[in-house]
């Protein structure tokens, strides 16, 4: 099934803009729907367009790259007589589908681009595309757009649904409550997306009307695909990657979600292993968050990258992993929790990684901090935590997140006292609906994307 995707307005843009001065690489995980969005972008933005998939294409075509690439017009002379057709020029898209399988098709893209008779878009696994970028120079003539699961937006238009979301928006643009009736029913729809995620193949087995068995089988099939990416491209760390990985679920357990390198191995020191948390986090089936030592609109410059969450890059993907790594989970029981309001699990940690997916597939870096504040009326400094910092309009905007409809807000209260910074928003993302009083927007987890 053909979902709308916001990506494909941003692929309109870039082909209005670029105009042939350089080509478009959708960066992403595995199975977040990259090859499908570009061919549904070729048949309808151009007359005619051809897919070179590199996972499967002949040698005779690969050769083309390595011995006629500075004869462009033997080139396409060449690779049209191998494929059995030509394009028109200046209205043709060529793909190059999993890129990463073949990098001098990458590397070639300065001259093809310079040539100038065709656009070009480049698709491939992140994690391939990772390891192998170091085996080319790669071109300065190459945008990236990236591409995450499916948003809740997204999710609902899959179903038919483009009336919903606006109203969400507009919600919180002026700060009005929905109405306890309007927020019970979406809230019922976004728990259906937190427990299905936002991986193409699984909305479409729920939009088909499959159970959950069905929805998680396709779950448990994607995390193996990374499971073994991880293993065979990350072979530099030895396999260090996919053990960061499988232990995501475990670690968000954890108090505040911190990253406790001593529940791998009890001698495990982070310096060991920061570029298989990287190489997780750059390869987009992870998103890594930060913490900062002080809370400065340059929030990068005082990261402290040996203090980290490491959040699962799809949270429907998160409960089948809770499920796949666990011998005690069970899969109805997990499944029920979420999606009932009733539940009996730690419903916290779902629903940090829920805000964490949506901060970041909406252009957020994650960053948290830690401070420890006396408090008047306390003998002691206390520790406190905001969970994410952004910024906004040149000022810091903190971030909670409550797994109920619970509204304390002692850290935002002491760290205004402590750091007194320039703040936009302040934002606690909660289950009930939309409510502004004393500087504070207590929202429902559904509008995290507004933010």
């Amino acid at each position: 099934m053909l979902f709308r995707r916001k990506i494909y307005d941003k692929l309109v843009s870039w082909k209005k803009i670029s105009n042939g001065k350089t080509a478009v690489m959708i960066e992403g995980a595995r199975r977040v729907g990259k090859s499908t969005i570009a061919e549904e972008f070729a048949k309808n933005e151009y007359r005619d367009y051809m897919i070179l998939d590199f996972a499967i294409e002949s040698e005779e075509v690969k050769q083309l790259f390595i011995d006629r690439i500075g004869d462009m017009p033997a080139f396409f002379r060449n690779l049209f007589l191998l494929k059995g057709r030509t394009l028109p020029e200046r209205e043709s898209l060529i793909i190059f589908d999993e890129v990463q399988m073949f990098p001098p098709a990458r590397q070639a893209i300065k001259y093809l681009v310079k040539d100038g008779r065709y656009d070009y878009l480049e698709t491939g696994s992140l994690i391939r595309i990772r390891k192998k970028s170091k085996e080319i120079l790669i071109p300065s003539e190459e945008d990236r757009i990236s591409m995450f699961p499916m948003d809740f937006e997204e999710f609902l238009w899959a179903q038919g649904d483009t009336f919903t979301y606006p109203a969400i928006a507009e919600a919180f643009q002026k700060r009005k409550a929905l109405g306890e009736a309007v927020h019970r029913k979406i809230m019922t729809r976004f728990r259906e997306y937190m427990a299905v995620g936002g991986m193409p193949q699984a909305v479409d087995v729920f939009v088909s009307g499959g159970n959950y068995d069905q929805i998680d089988y396709i779950k448990s099939t994607i995390l193996s695909l990374y499971e073994e990416d991880l293993k065979k491209y990350d072979d530099d760390n030895r396999e260090k990657a996919s053990i960061i990985f499988k232990s995501i679920p475990g670690q968000l357990s954890n108090k505040n979600s911190h990253y406790r390198m001593t529940q791998i191995d009890r001698n495990a020191r982070y310096k060991d292993y920061v570029d298989a948390v990287s190489f997780v986090a750059e390869s987009m089936i992870g998103n890594e968050c930060i913490g900062v030592t002080k809370p400065d609109i340059d929030l990068e410059a005082y990261a402290d990258k040996s203090d980290f969450k490491l959040y699962m890059g799809d949270t429907g993907l998160l409960l089948t992993a809770m499920i796949r790594y666990s011998e005690e989970a069970d899969m109805s029981k997990i499944y029920r929790a979420v999606i009932s309001n009733h539940s009996g699990m730690d419903f916290g940690m779902v629903m940090e990684n829920m805000a964490a997916q949506m901060l970041r597939s909406t252009g957020h870096r994650l960053y948290f901090h830690r401070f420890k504040y006396k408090a008047e009326g306390n003998k002691d400094e206390r520790p406190y935590e905001i969970d994410f910092l952004t910024v906004r309009k040149k000022k810091i905007c903190p971030i909670e997140v409550k797994s109920s409809g619970y509204r304390s807000h002692a850290s935002f209260d002491n760290f205004r006292e402590k750091y007194r910074p320039k703040m936009e928003d302040r934002y606690i993302i909660y289950s009930r609906d939309l409510q502004a009083e004393d500087g504070l927007m207590y929202i429902p987890v559904y509008m995290t994307g507004c933010i």
